[in-house]
């Protein structure tokens, strides 16, 4: 059995509700499209919360940032039907 390969990345904060929304659509897709994806606590890197303090959720396609506070549904299947593409 082969795992996707990593192509969403979430960068969220416990307790943050929108956070808890942005994982929900994001397993969706993940699961619909068969791509891997991951999170990371913006609260553990010091890079990540000078960048995105007020913006998480934050999502990236391919090391791309392509949402902040929400994520779209439709927006994230057309990001993910375009060939991986490496920042």
């Amino acid at each position: 059995m082969t795992v996707p390969a990593v192509r969403i990345t979430l960068v969220s904060r416990p307790g943050c509700h929108l956070c808890d929304d942005a994982r929900s659509v994001i397993a969706k897709v993940a699961a619909e499209l068969g791509v891997g994806w991951e999170e990371r606590d913006i609260d553990q890197s010091a890079d990540d919360l000078a960048r995105y303090s007020e913006m998480v959720p934050v999502t990236f396609v391919d090391g791309v940032q392509h949402d902040f506070w929400r994520v779209s549904e439709d927006r994230l299947r057309s990001a993910l039907r375009q060939p991986f593409h490496d920042p």
